[in-house]
């Protein structure tokens, strides 16, 4: 599948915004590592891209083509209802959720290193390229 510049840049934007939703889950998983029963939560987005992807059919190479509406890589949240190891039945783990905690800021630094490319490019597109 051949993905544009345009969908590109939006993919950036949904990277984004599944980064922040996930930065968002991880603090919350923290907030209740003592909470009894509670399950951990997680974000997918890149799986469902790749799911997404491999099964997106439509191609438009001319706008006046039918085009799916459908935007690639949706954003949802889980969670994880395995058992715990703890007795409270509480299945986050710690050291892992800082892990997914410092893996996540790499991922969103890099989505802002590329959203800054992207426009910039653009940027300089227009200025017509000085």
């Amino acid at each position: 599948m051949d993905i544009s510049n345009n969908e590109t840049y939006s993919l950036i934007k949904q990277g984004l915004k599944a980064s922040t939703l996930r930065g968002k889950v991880i603090a919350n998983n923290m907030a209740n590592i003592n909470t009894k029963e509670y399950k951990k939560s997680y974000v997918t987005f890149e799986e469902n891209f790749k799911n997404e992807k491999e099964n997106f059919e439509l191609k438009q190479t001319k706008p006046g083509h039918i085009k799916d509406d459908n935007e690639l890589g949706s954003i949802s949240i889980k969670q994880d209802k395995s058992t715990s190891m703890r007795t409270d039945g509480n299945n986050v783990d710690l050291d892992l959720e800082k892990v997914n905690q410092a893996s996540n800021t790499l991922m969103y630094n890099a989505l802002i290193t590329q959203a800054n490319g992207k426009l910039n490019s653009m940027k300089n597109i227009i200025a017509g390229g000085r």
